[in-house]
């Protein structure tokens, strides 16, 4: 186990963030989880900033319209 020094400022927004049935330690472990969690999605979004998302979208409108238009044929 390792100490780590905080402000008395650090500690107090820390300590209105913890949940009541967590400790700091389980405060800390569940931010970091947290940012991480934050960075992966942030990756993911990189797809829909170089467009891949809109390609995504306009193959799937293209193939539901022509499912419609064969079902108005049949």
């Amino acid at each position: 186990m390792s100490t780590i020094r905080v402000s008395d400022d650090v500690k107090e927004r820390l300590r209105d963030l913890k949940r009541d049935d967590e400790s700091f330690n389980d405060l800390l472990d569940r931010l970091s989880r947290s940012e991480k969690d934050v960075e992966a999605i942030a990756e993911s979004l990189s797809d829909i900033n170089n467009g891949d998302l809109g390609e995504r979208m306009d193959d799937a409108h293209d193939e539901l319209s022509e499912s419609l238009e064969e079902r108005e044929h049949e």
